[in-house]
């Protein structure tokens, strides 16, 4: 009996002809479309919170924070680095040598002025989530190299990257943020995002990743979680102070001429 009321079902869907979408009209919203009454009042008590959640301050930038104008000058990446590379370490209860991410998962500047919850969702719009895993320190300076290539200079914390000389002789220092080298044999931990592990975004060694630990942190809210800190302990949102990459005159034009290569 089943067994025939799907067959009956199947044949009735079947002989339903389709709904034409080139002969559809559409019907324009904008502001000559008044509002559904009941479902407005429904929906007011909801809006009322989203909007003390979303408006809810978090602390100042007095200077605003922006993404990269030239090659290797991103302070909004950086500062993003930073707060993935501490939260990584208070997770795992282990130092996070270094963390990187990237240019692409950053949609806005963070404006001078009051830094809000909305503003942070504006930013990094994107669920991501933190993520730990092993490199050597040979995949840690080839990762830099990759992101030099890709975009100038991808994100990083807890290195400095120095690129000098000609296009056609360069002279490459990579080392720690504290100058000390890289032991390319080495085992370091590492944090990026789940997303960035999986695809590499034009960086393929990210995937290389071993004995990755998920953190089941989304990396937004641990930026709204530093913020917010920073806002309480009254301290502007700014990224630390100093350059992250070091390019010749020469080297930064090949650069952003795409024409760099290692």
């Amino acid at each position: 009996m089943i067994l025939g009321t799907w067959a009956l079902g199947f044949a009735l869907v079947a002989q339903t002809p389709a709904p034409r979408m080139d002969a559809a009209v559409a019907n324009p919203v904008g502001p000559a479309v008044a509002d559904d009454a009941e479902m407005a009042k429904y929906l007011a008590p909801l809006a009322e919170k989203i909007h003390a959640s979303f408006g809810r301050v978090l602390g100042i930038s007095p200077k605003g924070i922006g993404k990269a104008k030239a090659a290797g000058d991103n302070p909004l990446g950086f500062f993003l680095a930073d707060v993935m590379r501490e939260g990584a370490t208070r997770v795992c209860k282990a130092d996070v040598r270094f963390a990187f991410t990237n240019t692409g998962g950053l949609r806005r500047n963070i404006n001078p002025g009051e830094v809000k919850v909305q503003d942070i969702y504006e930013v990094l719009p994107f669920d991501n989530e933190l993520v730990i895993a092993e490199y050597t320190g040979a995949e840690v300076i080839q990762i830099i190299k990759e992101g030099i290539q890709r975009r100038g200079g991808e994100p990083f914390s807890g290195a400095r990257a120095s690129v000098t000389g000609t296009p056609d002789h360069p002279v490459v220092s990579i080392t720690w943020s504290d100058g000390t080298p890289i032991d390319p044999a080495a085992t370091v931990k590492v944090a990026t995002t789940d997303y960035l592990l999986a695809n590499g975004d034009g960086t393929p060694t990210l995937k290389a990743g071993r004995n990755v630990v998920l953190t089941g942190q989304p990396v937004r809210q641990l930026v709204i979680d530093v913020c917010e800190r920073m806002g309480r302990e009254h301290k502007p949102i700014q990224p630390e102070e100093g350059a992250r990459y070091t390019y010749s005159p020469e080297i930064a034009a090949a650069i952003k001429a795409s024409t760099f290569k290692f």
